[in-house]
Formats: C-alpha cells, structure tokens, sequence
C-alpha cells in the first residue's frame, strides 16, 4: 500500500450520483448518471487499510483479493486490476451492481468510518476492462473429449459453464427462455442491471466455445434421462423457481399474481419480447407482499409502467439505520438502506400483515364483497371476481409466535394488482424427479455431496437449485466450485486446476482456498 494514511486523509465516502427520480421513471435506462472511473475514483480506493488479516475477503464467497485490486484502482493499473479480479469472479459487472457487498459490512474501516467502496471498485474495473478492450476470450489450450450439459443460464450456470470451457470440456447450456441469463436476464429490471451487460458477456463465452441453446427446455423438449446419455456430465442449474404462495382467503381472485410472473413480461416489453402473461401496472392500485429487493423491484417497475400509487408491505418492522448489537462486525448486518425504486415513489407499510383479499362484484343483493359475504346470491368465490382490495393489519411481537396482529387495525387498502414477492421455496424438479430421479434434502432442493454431485453418478446441482433460494455472489462462487469438482470427475483426478472458493455446506462467511 503506497499510502498508509489514506483512510485518515480521506474519511468520507462517495456515492455514484443517480439521476432524479422525476428523469429516470420515465424511462428504463440506468438510474446511475455517472459509471466508471470518477475523479474521486483513486482517493476513494486508497482508503483501504491493506489490514493484515482482510475481513472484507472473509465476507466475499468468491474469495475477492480485495485489497490488491483496491490498491491497483489507486494506482490506475486497469490491466492489472481486471486480472487479478476477473482470477476469482466472472461476472463482477454484475456483483458490482446488484450484490448487497458482504464484504463492505466485513470491511475493518466499517468499524469506525463509512467502509471502503469496494463494490463500486469492481464496477470500475470492469468497466474500464470493457472501455480499454481489455476483456479477450481465452479459449483453452487443448479440448479433452469430455461434454457438459448445463441446464440453466443464470449466474451459477454461466460461472460453471465458463470455467469448464476454458478447462478444455465441450459445455452446452440449455436455457428455456428466449435468451441466456436467467433472472439476470428477466427478472432483475433494465434499470438496476442493463441486459448489454449479459449480452456482450455472452459473447465472450461464446468466442471461448460454449455453445448456447436457448428455447429449449429439458424434460419437455428433451428429456432429463436423454441429456445424461448425451453428455459425460450434467448440471443442474435451475434456480429456486417454486414462489412461495400466501394461503389467505381470496387468494383465488383475479388480478393476483406472483413477483416472477410479473417482473419477466415487465423487461420483455422493453425489449420488444411478447409478454408470457401480459400482466401491466398501467392506471391501477398496486400492492406488492413483500418488501425485499423484489419488491423493490416491482415498486419501480410498476412507477414506470404507470401505475395511480404503488404500496409495499412489509411484515418485519423497519430496519435498524444502525448496527444492531446481535450483528456485531464482521458479521452481515440487515440494516436500513433506501433503494433506488423507493426513492421514486410508493408507499412502504413495515409490521403489517395481510388477512383477506377483496372484491366487490354485483349480485343479487347489489354490491358485496367477497370473502365477507360469502353467502349472498348471485355469485361463487371461484376466481371470477377481480380484487379490488386488501385488508391489513398491524402485527408485534408475540409471546408464542412471531406476530401477533393487533386489536382494532385492520383496515383495508385499494388493490387493482397484487404482486406477492416473499420468497421462494425450492428449484421445479417436477421433470426431473419423473425423468432421472434424484434425492432432495428437507427443503425440496436438489441434494448434493461435498462434490456437488446428487444422487445420480454424473449429474452435479449448483447456486438455487442446490442451496436453496440465495445471492448472486453465492451463485457465481457455487458454480465456479461445481466446475472444479466436474472437471475432477471428468478427469478422473484428484486435482484441479480450477478455483473452488467454497463447500456445498458453506452457508455463511468463508474463508478464501
């Protein structure tokens, strides 16, 4: 480190100026003004302390050497900052967006200062690779006669199927949408992640020899068992595609539907893509169950198709601005952050509860709603009716529970579409379990060995599908640790010599191996 006293010269922390949210809702543009390198860029990467035990890489799953590529950002050496970040991460265009930076909550000067920017390092670096065309395909050396099916495209898929290429397997990736990049591609919106991003990366893998098959979907278009006949190995990198659905009375209704059925159709209009479900916030009362970064998600994509008021409900109170005293550091702490789309507009309601959805609907007693008056003429609750609203109610901590709904709240808000984002349970093995059976842990994903194989010899699970709904950086570091443990398998080796920055049954902070 060239200055040991850059976090004392430099204490406070700069931010990418955004542009204003009256500019950026009428569009689905980037809601940065300003990317790359910054003047500010350099003295910003000179505050990292270059500590002696880096905490900020015992955060990173992947394994980041954080300080070295930090201090080469100080120093200006984009060849060599691109090198040294693109030997642990292959997609740090995308972990610089839309990661939530474990390792800045790892991070030693986080302690008492504002921590190192070292997401937006990342940024920089790779977009100044991409500026100065210092990103090449690098094709392998030598081709064994080893194949690869990887099914699924998303981060996890594409980290696998780029670091077996490069090993010198033939890797196919199946995907059965239109195009590569699973919820990179459709489900996180232009706006925080911008599909250029994934389309010139696809262009990269491409020219290094993976081979791309999209529309296609395995155990429909081809079966599961047929693909392991084709290939030496098989991937399964699905996702964790299964909602997790709210059983409350209503729920039937029209007009409710889940996060992922409608985010996808949201960014396929941008790109002129006929929508699967032509589902559209336009001109209607918009309520999205669930305030994580999906529902966050659906508050600015809905503010920008137009919608009369968007509100987002949030069971868990709001969080602390502050780290809480049972996160101490290093640890990750869930605190408070104002996103993007919040900024915009909306309405965010924190310990509330949903009870039943509403409709009113003509019949023979006039106007009555439904669920409440279930036994007037003229109409069934069997999904003809659309909502109209929701009723709430505000929750607290209970004694013999999580939540206990407070006397006298209840109340009911105006809903024309309801979007339910509280999570995923498990990856859609439906095919898979009728095709090429495989054990499933308790949770409903794909079990794994310490080598990322399931149960059938040859068939290996990686990000969601394997570990259950989790991060994009988790992702990336699960497939590039299930390419190593198929290239060990393809080879009949002991060794590798690609990277495996983590275990199967890693679930928190790692250390770097």
């Amino acid at each position: 480190m060239a200055d040991p006293r850059g976090f004392l010269k430099v204490r406070h922390r700069e931010e990418l100026a955004t542009r204003s949210p009256e500019e950026r809702i009428k569009d689905w543009f980037d809601v940065h003004a300003q990317a790359g390198l910054q003047p500010w860029t350099a003295e910003q990467a000179a505050r990292c302390m270059d500590c002696g035990t880096p905490f900020c890489m015992t955060g990173c799953p992947l394994g980041n050497v954080i300080p070295e590529f930090n201090d080469l950002v100080r120093q200006g050496k984009w060849e060599d900052a691109y090198n040294r970040l693109s030997s642990t991460n292959n997609f740090p265009e995308v972990t610089g967006r839309i990661c939530p930076a474990l390792c800045e909550q790892a991070c030693v000067l986080g302690i008492h200062q504002p921590p190192t920017m070292i997401k937006n390092d990342e940024q920089t670096i790779i977009d100044q690779a991409w500026e100065l065309d210092i990103v090449k395909p690098l094709p392998p050396q030598h081709l064994t006669d080893m194949t690869v099916a990887i099914v699924g495209s998303g981060p996890a898929g594409l980290a696998c199927a780029q670091q077996l290429t490069r090993a010198g397997h033939t890797v196919v990736v199946y995907e059965r949408d239109d195009a590569i990049g699973g919820l990179m591609r459709y489900g996180i919106p232009n706006f925080k992640l911008e599909k250029e991003l994934i389309n010139r990366r696809q262009a990269q893998m491409e020219a290094e020899g993976t081979r791309f098959k999209t529309g296609v979907e395995i155990g429909k278009d081809i079966t599961w068992d047929e693909l392991k006949s084709r290939y030496d190995a098989v991937v399964v990198a699905i996702g964790s595609t299964v909602p997790r659905d709210m059983n409350i009375p209503g729920r039937e209704l029209e007009g409710i539907h889940f996060a992922m059925e409608y985010l996808p159709d949201a960014t396929r209009r941008v790109f002129g893509v006929a929508p699967k479900n032509d589902i559209t916030a336009k001109d209607k009362h918009v309520v999205v169950i669930g305030g994580g970064d999906t529902g966050s998600d659906c508050l600015g994509t809905a503010l920008r198709q137009g919608a009369k008021g968007v509100t987002v409900l949030q069971i868990m109170p709001q969080e602390p601005t502050t780290r809480p005293d049972a996160n101490p550091w290093p640890t990750y702490a869930r605190t408070y952050q104002k996103t993007t789309s919040m900024e915009e507009g909306g309405t965010y309601l924190y310990s509330t509860d949903s009870v039943n959805f509403e409709s009113e609907v003509e019949g023979a007693e006039g106007k009555v709603s439904i669920p409440d008056n279930t036994a007037a003429d003229g109409f069934v609750t069997d999904g003809n009716g659309h909502v109209t609203g929701l009723k709430i109610v505000d929750v607290a901590p209970g004694e013999n529970g999580p939540f206990t709904r407070q006397e006298g709240t209840e109340r009911v808000i105006p809903a024309d579409l309801v979007l339910i984002s509280v999570g995923f349970l498990h990856p859609d093995t439906s095919t898979l379990m009728d095709q090429l059976p495989v054990e499933l842990d308790a949770r409903g994903n794909v079990s794994r060995d310490h080598n990322f194989e399931s149960s059938q010899d040859g068939v290996f699970a990686c990000g969601d599908a394997g570990r259950g709904q989790s991060l994009v950086v988790w992702a990336i570091a699960e497939g590039r640790s299930c390419a190593e443990a198929v290239d060990r398998y393809l080879s009949r080796k002991d060794n590798s010599e690609l990277p495996a920055p983590i275990n199967p049954t890693d679930r928190g902070m790692t250390l770097p191996r």
